[in-house]
């Protein structure tokens, strides 16, 4: 196995006049003095080629390649190359929901073809043929100048793609959760405020208007002081195993799969499709089981609400435990401490079919939706006022938050020097995966872990403070 090039390379931030550089110093000035159409700069309508934003998608499955179709179609962006581990297979989670949910075919020739065939449409000769296509991330990075890039591999290569981008000094998306571990989500935050790039977390309803009413709702005093907040979520959509531990047999790997690249650091064990395409999510060593699925959608929202930092401590019950997978289910208890004028507020996070009792406020047909938060004066259910007939009184605040043009949006503007996106690394996405990544090693513990989370450790217990790291396999580093 390679060692990871990239982080051999000088920082590029010591590199002086670089056009990602003159991209934001230009969007800045633009901003400050004058708007420039888009005819004037590329006619048609259209950005000029050295006017857009340079991207290079690395993992291609199903959301990721969601993503790049996003991406692709934006006017201020130009996808140059594509890169993933698997040449084309099929079985993975769809990412075009409207042609079935699984059983589509991914990877990074299809990721190519679809890039081109785009940008084929848009040329008069109907021809287009320019999207490059890697198999390893940092050969992309080598020899790609791109401006910015879209992760989206699995869980346990979040950190080691990312920071190899960071150090190149690109802008950054990574899809949730941003890392494996509480340690790398840390680094890689430091990593992202020390080389003043653009990221953004994909945790798309961030940019909701339904999470913008819910802030101003409680800002309005609604409900008064909060105290409690229930989160829950349902079975999981991803399968899971029907045998005790790790797959008895070893199938040959599939021809254009680079298994021991898709392993990164993880440590080695044989392929089986119970690991891949999409399965991973399952296993300890690969996925971060549905409250790192998960928790970051469902969690945004309430950390943005009530100003949420570090929890004081956190505790777990769940189904039987394993040594190889995630539990069925699960009870996460997150005790936060109070911030200025605001109380004490406690967390808890269902999953697996568990869920809190339902509220005597809530009417006999409403039905249950996945979050409640638990004030002095009242509740709101996502949201809406419970009961109903309260809401329909209530006359709601003015829109005092700014509304979101978009959630890819949001990060390729900031890309060319507009504000932080919603779910920026550095201002948002850090702290909320380090939390709920707590949450796992709080089930793994099976106890009361008192957090201090300055010193990034759990002050009464040792063993739980191992969890917060992972040994990467020889040849891997961040």
């Amino acid at each position: 196995m390679k060692t990871n090039r990239a982080s051999t390379h000088a920082h590029p931030q010591a590199m002086k006049g670089t056009r990602r550089q003159f991209l934001q110093t230009t969007a800045l000035a633009a901003s400050a003095f004058t708007i420039v159409p888009r005819s004037v700069l590329g006619g048609g309508g259209q950005l000029a080629p050295s006017e857009k934003i340079t991207l290079a998608g690395i993992g291609l499955g199903g959301q990721g390649l969601q993503n790049m179709v996003i991406f692709q179609q934006l006017p201020e962006v130009q996808v140059v190359a594509v890169c993933d581990v698997n040449r084309e297979g099929g079985g993975y989670l769809s990412w075009n929901w409207s042609e079935g949910r699984e059983g589509q075919t991914c990877g990074r020739e299809p990721a190519r073809r679809l890039m081109d065939d785009a940008y084929a449409k848009q040329q008069r000769s109907g021809q287009y043929r320019a999207c490059k296509a890697y198999n390893d991330y940092r050969e992309l990075l080598a020899k790609e100048d791109v401006d910015a890039v879209m992760i989206a591999t699995p869980d346990h290569t979040h950190a080691v793609i990312t920071m190899a981008a960071l150090k190149r000094g690109k802008h950054v998306y990574c899809e949730k959760p941003l890392t494996w571990s509480v340690s790398e989500a840390r680094q890689v935050t430091e990593a992202a405020r020390h080389a003043k790039v653009a990221t953004q977390c994909g945790n798309q309803g961030q940019a909701s208007e339904s999470a913008r009413v819910t802030r101003e709702i409680i800002a309005d005093g609604a409900i008064g002081p909060v105290r409690e907040v229930q989160v829950w979520y349902g079975d999981r959509f991803w399968s899971w195993p029907t045998w005790e531990g790790r797959p008895p047999d070893a199938p040959p790997v599939p021809d254009g799969l680079d298994w021991d690249l898709w392993l990164g650091p993880a440590p080695y064990r044989p392929y089986h499709p119970a690991y891949h395409p999409w399965t991973w999510r399952n296993w300890l060593d690969f996925g971060t089981g549905l409250l790192g699925d998960l928790g970051l959608h469902k969690l945004s929202t309430v950390f943005k609400a009530l100003n949420l930092g570090h929890p004081v401590s956190v505790e777990a019950s769940a189904t039987k435990l394993s040594t190889e997978t995630y539990p069925l289910g699960e009870i996460v208890r997150f005790e936060f401490p109070a911030r200025g004028h605001m109380p004490p507020v406690t967390l808890n996070w269902y999953d697996g079919g568990l869920k809190p009792a339902r509220p005597p406020e809530l009417e006999d047909d409403d039905p249950m939706r996945d979050i409640i938060y638990i004030g002095d004066r009242g509740k709101l259910m996502g949201d809406r006022l419970i009961p109903e007939s309260r809401m329909d009184s209530y006359k709601k605040p003015p829109k005092t938050l700014p509304r979101s043009p978009g959630h890819h949006q949001e990060w390729i503007a900031a890309c060319r020097g507009g504000p932080p996106a919603g779910s920026s690394f550095t201002g948002h996405s850090g702290l909320v995966t380090e939390v709920c990544l707590l949450g796992n090693i709080a089930v793994r513990a099976e106890k009361k872990l008192l957090w201090d989370g300055d010193k990034m450790e759990f002050k009464n217990d040792q063993a739980a403070n191992k969890l917060l790291y992972r040994e990467y396999r020889q040849g891997w580093s961040l």
